[in-house]
């Protein structure tokens, strides 16, 4: 069973306590595990073995046991024994955003809705608006959530996607004779959803290889099974497809099977125009064969400068390819900090010290700790008493720790008139300052627009954070004018935020590059809320290089003083 089934398991527990009205802090510890199993790099099973479980942050000794039983037998019997207090079809109920526990069990008491058919077919006869507490309003939410969840259909966040793959690579590697494997499709270009997994295989034993691989313990059914190909089902209903290739194809099979289509067909009508033929066996003139090995070698035999994978949606790339102007884009080995990460003393569960040896280990350079503000009450926001004893103490552990350099951030909501949550006088204290929406998020686009602007438009202010305020399959981006936006943050030298969280990767890519465009400098952010979460930095970086930028759009590849010159600039 893999990480992100795991977490998927304690996160219904929580929701299943949550429906019966069990202790707040019982179904808060369910939920937090949950997202930190989803967030972990290490596979829980190897944990599991190592008796480390425990050791993970807000897993005790109650989780610990369900996620071994999951990880021994693939069931929980304490989930078993919850569901079945609990009506047939709620947890179904509870994928649409917009429908928590509560509401759901509202519905189906009320309304016998044990089914997303039943729920839309209840909305377009406006009987939801009808019940108790409910309303016009939160009607209109669940009919939007609803097309969230048909539009999300059974697509992957990327970094499920991306442990799933290293999970069967991995396990194929130990098992069968492969001489080189790597995932490609949707997933090597770092879309933010993925719908299935493509894994691509260098062998002299291509039979022995798809033995193996559809006898893999991830394997729930076998869909086709050929001598070179396979589809497989894990237990979540993935689809797993794996092709065996010749070592002289590997390259052109790279290219062909990474895509994306558009790409490819763009690429094809190119080598038309040059008298070639590309295809996943290589590129032909004519009868001949004159590569298709390495994969830069496709882009050699058609005159232009090899394009990263996460740039190949044909927006472009192509064009700057052949005309000498595709930019060198952002590496993931040039982050050098990060400036978004809670501490326990907001919703984060490890203490400044924990976080700056962590830093430290992954060679940054420096770190902003930016804990929620006063407003954010759910996330245990910072008075202005208790923001300034952190300032004082990140100061003190500053003097204490010499790398990485340590400064006190703020993450500081945008109220709804568009004031900051703390006064001037207290963010001229601060060495760094995140601007950020967390609530009233139905405003129109006028008005939201307006409101953030106005925040942003304070001279302390360095950041906006995840500026879309989107939850990927769960919640829509607020509605914000992102052209005025991006003139605002052009006019108060605010940068942008890329959120690595994988449910957010906020702003999208698109966005990005328009940035780019507009001379916006961005920073790159994991919104960690423990250690554990920083790995997730390379979904970020994803982004950014899907977004076309290079190392100088990006503040946090900045050396350490070069960064605190830019980001006092602002002061």
């Amino acid at each position: 069973m893999e990480n992100q089934d795991i977490a998927k398991y304690l996160e219904h527990i929580a929701e299943l306590l949550e429906i019966k009205n069990e202790n707040k802090f019982k179904v808060r510890a369910y939920y937090k595990a949950a997202q930190t199993v989803l967030d972990l790099p290490q596979n829980l099973a190897i944990l599991d073995r190592q008796n480390k479980l425990k050791d993970i942050p807000g897993v005790g000794e109650s989780i610990s046991a369900v996620i071994d039983e999951l990880i021994k037998t693939g069931r929980s019997s304490y989930y078993d024994e919850l569901k079945k207090k609990v009506p047939e079809g709620l947890l179904k109920l509870l994928e649409v955003p917009d429908v928590g526990p509560k509401t759901a069990e509202l519905l189906f008491r009320e309304l016998g809705i044990d089914s997303i058919e039943k729920l839309e077919e209840a909305a377009r006869e406006h009987k939801i608006m009808e019940l108790s507490g409910m309303g016009e309003k939160s009607e209109e939410n669940i009919v939007n959530g609803i097309a969230i969840v048909k539009q999300k259909g059974n697509r992957m966040l990327l970094n499920e996607a991306s442990l799933l793959a290293e999970s069967v690579i991995n396990a194929l590697k130990k098992k069968a004779p492969i001489e080189k494997i790597e995932a490609v499709g949707s997933l090597r270009r770092m879309k933010e959803t993925v719908g299935d997994i493509d894994i691509l295989v260098v062998s002299k034993k291509s039979v022995d290889v798809i033995d193996k691989f559809t006898t893999l313990e991830q394997v729930n059914k076998v869909l086709a099974k050929g001598d070179t190909k396979a589809s497989i089902l894990n237990s979540s209903g993935v689809q797993i497809d794996l092709r065996v290739v010749k070592s002289d194809e590997f390259g052109s099979a790279m290219h062909y099977f990474t895509g994306s289509k558009n790409h490819n067909i763009a690429i094809r009508e190119l080598a038309i125009k040059k008298g070639l033929k590309v295809s996943e066996y290589g590129v032909f003139k004519g009868e001949k064969k004159i590569s298709g090995k390495e994969e830069a070698d496709i882009f050699d035999a058609l005159d232009l400068d090899f394009i990263e994978p996460e740039m190949r949606e044909d927006r472009g790339e192509i064009e700057a390819s052949l005309n000498g102007k595709l930019p060198k884009v952002i590496d993931y080995s040039d982050i050098k900090g990060d400036f978004h990460i809670h501490s326990n003393l907001s919703d984060g569960t490890n203490t400044l010290e924990e976080i700056a040896s962590a830093a430290k280990k992954l060679g940054y350079e420096y770190i902003a700790i930016s804990d929620h503000s006063q407003s954010l009450r759910i996330a245990n926001g910072l008075t202005v008493e208790r923001l300034k004893k952190k300032i004082s103490d990140v100061k003190k552990l500053r003097d204490k720790v010499k790398k990485p350099y340590i400064m006190c951030g703020a993450e500081i909501d945008i109220k709804p008139d568009g004031s900051l949550d703390y006064p001037d006088s207290l963010l001229k204290e601060l060495d760094f300052v995140i601007a950020a929406i967390h609530s009233s998020f139905k405003m129109d686009e006028e008005t939201m627009t307006k409101r953030i602007i106005k925040g942003i438009s304070n001279k302390y202010v360095n950041l906006f954070a995840h500026p879309q305020g989107r939850l990927i399959g769960k919640r829509e981006a607020y509605k914000v004018n992102m052209e005025e936006l991006i003139k605002a943050a052009v006019k108060f030298n605010v940068c942008l935020e890329i959120n690595s969280n994988p449910e957010r990767l906020d702003l999208s890519d698109i966005y990005v590059k328009r940035a780019k465009e507009a001379g916006i400098m961005m920073t790159v952010d994991t919104d960690s809320h423990s250690i554990e979460q920083f790995p997730l930095m390379r979904f970020g970086v994803g982004v950014a290089r899907r977004g076309w930028l290079e190392k100088k759009d990006v503040l946090n590849t900045l050396p350490l003083k070069e960064m605190l010159k830019r980001v006092g600039e602002k002061r």
